[in-house]
């Protein structure tokens, strides 16, 4: 029980089957605690965990705090649970320790060399990046990631290497909870308003992150991102550490990225690196992604990996699961899973959804995901969506909020002008719309952050449907 601090020696998660709570609960059970969870409903995450050890509930009740003699050292909660959760509720009033999601991550980060991975857009898939790169240099990271690796299928673990890579969420303020040593910021772009209040208190957070990075350390930003380089130039000023990566380097001890060449699986960018000219071939695809490579690179760089390893690494790197996920075909009708949700992100998806489509046309199931993030940025998601050639948008996957009057998927649907769109209220009949619309040669992407993942299978099995008929 040495790696785990006394109060995480009997954790109980409320909503284990998260992305992020799964996660804590892999490394845990890894390091001898015991642990208990609950969830809603049930899901495949826990067929790992219970294999492990975990103890599980599906539904929420008091007495599920009780699966362990002596009860729980802890409970550890995100920002998703209410005050209101019987378990919670339950906890406060026998005096149990209750620890947000983070403050357990950063207590579980005590003894390692910490690198994290923030940003708007781009950390899940730049955190799983450095995490690939270093195992193939043999460091064994510890990692907690907000979405499954395809090599492993795993979106945690507990490593022996004293490196621990941790993705830090910006939208609710908790990876200020962490102090890095290595700290990546992709770029800043507001999102997450219905907690930041405002573009400017988006920012902020973002500076402050930056002076929780460890006396040493260093800050590694996209210098073609106007705001991260904003951020960057203060964070120098006080003192921080700088290394930057992209177009627009000119530092000699920066990544300067030379060109892209995007090819049929993936692509390959040049860089200058401490006076050399580097080849880093990325297997997923668009410059996107070719961008969170290099940043990639330049984080292990500073956690003391060889360059050609972390090379060799970044071109092993086999993607994440719900970011530009191959689900399957029928005929030549390909069918792909992607998370974006935010405009930025659908645009840059989408461009290289283009190339991957070849002389294929473009079908794109769209889910929004929040009401704020619709109302908000509907212009924005139209215009990304028109990169498209047929768009199905569906109606809002409000998550953590309550529905707002006029705010649907129309809202976005009636808005986009480069492409055929489609407004879909009925989720049901959303697969069938979607296999109307591809043709021979298509690409059909489902995408968004709720559950349209759903449709990717159901999609594949109405096309095979028809051509068997």
């Amino acid at each position: 029980m040495s790696n785990v601090p006394e109060v995480l020696s009997r954790a109980h998660l409320i909503g284990i089957g998260g992305a992020g709570m799964s996660g804590i609960a892999r490394i845990l059970l890894a390091r001898g605690a015991r642990v208990s969870g609950s969830d809603a409903k049930d899901s495949r995450t826990f067929l790992t965990l219970r294999a492990q050890g975990a103890e599980i509930a599906i539904g929420q009740r008091a007495e599920n705090l009780d699966a362990f003699d002596g009860g729980p050292s802890a409970v550890i909660v995100s920002t998703a649970i209410k005050e209101t959760n019987p378990e919670l509720v339950a906890a406060r009033e026998r005096g149990i320790t209750v620890l947000h999601r983070a403050e357990a991550l950063a207590a579980l980060m005590t003894g390692h060399r910490v690198a994290c991975i923030a940003g708007t857009h781009g950390k899940t898939s730049t955190t799983s990046m450095l995490t690939v790169a270093l195992q193939h240099c043999r460091l064994d990271p510890s990692f907690a990631i907000g979405g499954d690796l395809n090599e492993s299928g795993a979106n945690a673990h507990h490593g022996e290497g004293g490196i621990f890579v941790a993705e830090a969420d910006e939208s609710d303020g908790s990876f200020l909870t962490y102090s890095p040593s290595v700290a990546v910021v992709t770029n800043v772009e507001p999102d997450h308003l219905d907690h930041h209040g405002t573009a400017e208190a988006y920012v902020a957070v973002f500076t402050e992150f930056a002076r929780r990075i460890e006396p040493g350390g260093v800050l590694i930003v996209c210098a073609d991102d106007g705001p991260a380089a904003e951020l960057a130039a203060r964070a120098e000023a006080e003192g921080v550490r700088v290394r930057r990566y992209g177009r627009s380097v000119t530092e000699s001890g920066d990544a300067r990225v030379l060109a892209y060449t995007p090819g049929d699986d993936g692509g390959v960018v040049r860089i200058s690196l401490q006076g050399n000219e580097i080849d880093v071939k990325v297997a997923v695809p668009g410059e996107h992604m070719a961008f969170n490579a290099v940043a990639a690179l330049l984080a292990g760089v500073e956690l003391g990996a060889p360059v050609d390893g972390l090379a060799e690494g970044l071109a092993a790197f086999g993607g994440v699961r719900r970011r530009f996920e191959f689900k399957g075909r029928s005929g030549d009708v390909r069918v792909y899973d992607d998370y974006a949700h935010h405009p930025t992100e659908v645009d840059a998806q989408l461009r290289a959804v283009r190339h991957a489509a070849g002389p294929g046309r473009v079908v794109v199931v769209f889910q929004p995901h929040l009401y704020s993030r619709t109302k908000t940025f509907s212009a924005e998601f139209a215009k990304a969506l028109g990169l498209a050639d047929e768009v199905v948008v569906l109606d809002v996957y409000g998550a953590r909020e309550e529905p707002e009057p006029g705010v649907t998927g129309a809202l976005i649907a009636d808005q986009i002008t480069d492409a055929k769109a489609h407004y879909e209220p009925a989720f049901d009949r959303a697969a069938t719309l979607a296999a109307d619309l591809a043709g021979p040669g298509d690409l059909v992407v489902t995408m968004g952050a709720g559950d349209v993942t759903q449709l990717g299978p159901e999609i594949i099995a109405e096309l095979d449907r028809r051509s068997e008929g």
